[in-house]
């Protein structure tokens, strides 16, 4: 058993009757979209129902997933108190998600639960669906800060864990779309509106969700949707299947961008990982290391090697993420040994399991690392700060035998002043001292 289906659904209020009194009627297609799903979802019979909500506790750096054995919710905040609903949660499913995430050091558990109480993003799609079906349990989890691709591996997670236990499990991914689509709408008209969401029913017409994970931030944030990140984790959860998606019906006639879609799950393609799947011989080389020392105590020794790696001698650092996030980064700014080969191998190793800021590296994690490996030009003594470019250079800091390093092109470090600050701060040494030894160096970056 594993997700036999995904929903894509709005979650306004003002399609619920008791709330709407009439004005619902405005939405029809909004309505008749709600009943498809409601039976689409009787039909299968599933066991669980996994539902994301962007209404739901939400954290900047955390997946909340709700905890205990039932929850409780009601429309009173939109004068509808008489309507309410009583939940039981799939503790088990739960349960074990959080330990998952836990072993794995995926920021996702049942930790920090601020308001237990079912939220209007849950309890409108359930609303629909309770019409037509009862027999099921419940895991509702928010979204987070965390990149699209965080969200996608989140998806994935909850997969393996369907799988595991054997469940039958339908995924509900509530979320509206743009929020400013009409100048007399309650978030007024900006263009992003209607382009976002454009580009979200072309995806699901196109049937392909991995192109969620492609969406510019800055539109995400310029059309005010809400939705996104909830597709995102659906995406993942379906990964690794053949999916048949059938958008149902878009309308925006309050201003607010309503879309759904069912995606069925129509068998296995094979198991999809997230492992770093790169043909680069850099990071294959890189990758191996860590996958055989992990997992056998051993040392790689490879069969072959590429000559590029093989006849050189240079700096390298290899770094290591995890759920979009640093998990390990060592390196050497000159080289240490006597190729390339034994350099990169040498620092991948110390990258996945000697790097103080972190533990080691489990064999649980290993399907879920990004692995990029640099490589550093001889460093070249420069004269002032002018010589130094933020994007183009990395920059080695020097006063006395202080030293401190930073690789070039890093989010949020724009600047050579803000290079020279952050070396600062790793080497230790004053903030006020000029008396500085500057050196630039180029980096063959291979990701």
């Amino acid at each position: 058993m594993s997700i036999a289906a995904g929903y894509i659904v709005p979650h306004p209020p003002i399609s619920v009757p008791e709330i709407g009194r009439g004005e619902e009627k405005k939405i029809q297609p909004t309505l008749d979209s709600f009943d498809k799903v409601a039976k689409d979802i009787a039909r299968i019979r599933p066991e669980t129902i996994i539902l994301t909500s962007p209404h739901s506790v939400l954290y900047r750096d955390y997946f909340h997933v709700s905890p205990g054995s039932h929850a409780h919710g009601n429309f009173r905040a939109f004068n509808a108190p008489e309507v309410s609903m009583d939940i039981s949660y799939d503790e088990e499913f739960s349960e074990q998600l959080d330990s998952m995430c836990n072993k794995i050091h995926f920021p996702a558990g049942v930790m920090g639960q601020q308001d237990p109480t079912l939220d209007h993003g849950t309890m409108v799609p359930l609303y629909f669906i309770l019409k037509h079906y009862t027999a099921f349990k419940l895991v509702r989890i928010g979204l987070s800060g965390l990149s699209l691709s965080t969200h996608y591996q989140l998806g994935y997670i909850i997969s393996e864990i369907s799988n595991s236990l054997n469940r039958k499990c339908v995924f509900i991914a509530s979320g509206d779309l743009a929020h400013c689509q009409k100048e007399d709408g309650p978030y007024g008209y900006r263009p992003e509106g209607p382009l976002y969401d454009k580009k979200l029913m072309d995806v699901l017409r196109e049937g392909d969700l991995e192109k969620l994970l492609t969406f510019d931030e800055t539109l995400l944030s310029r059309s005010m949707e809400c939705g996104h990140r909830s597709f995102c984790i659906m995406a993942g959860a379906l990964s690794g299947k053949k999916i048949s998606i059938t958008p149902l019906t878009h309308e925006a006639t309050f201003g607010v961008g309503y879309g759904f879609a069912i995606c069925r799950a129509n068998g296995q393609e094979g198991s999809k990982t997230l492992q770093n799947n790169s043909s680069d011989p850099y990071v294959t080389l890189a990758k191996n290391t860590i996958d055989t020392y992990i997992r056998t105590g051993d040392i790689y020794h490879p069969d072959s090697i590429d000559p590029a790696i093989s006849s050189q001698r240079a700096g390298a650092f290899v770094s290591i993420h995890e759920h979009g996030m640093l998990r390990g980064c060592i390196g050497t700014f000159l080289p240490t040994r006597e190729t390339l080969t034994s350099e990169i191998i040498n620092n991948a190793i110390s990258a996945a399991t000697r790097d103080p800021r972190f533990s080691p590296i489990t064999q649980d994690e290993l399907p879920y690392l990004e692995i990029n490996v640099d490589i550093l030009s001889e460093p070249e003594q420069v004269e002032s700060i002018e010589a130094l470019d933020a994007k183009r250079y990395g920059v080695i800091v020097e006063f006395h035998a202080k030293r401190g390093l930073l690789l070039p092109d890093l989010e949020g470090v724009d600047t050579p002043e803000d290079q020279i600050r952050i070396c600062k701060q790793k080497a230790g040494i004053h903030p006020d001292e000029t008396d500085l030894t500057l050196y630039r160096f180029t980096v063959e970056r291979h990701t």
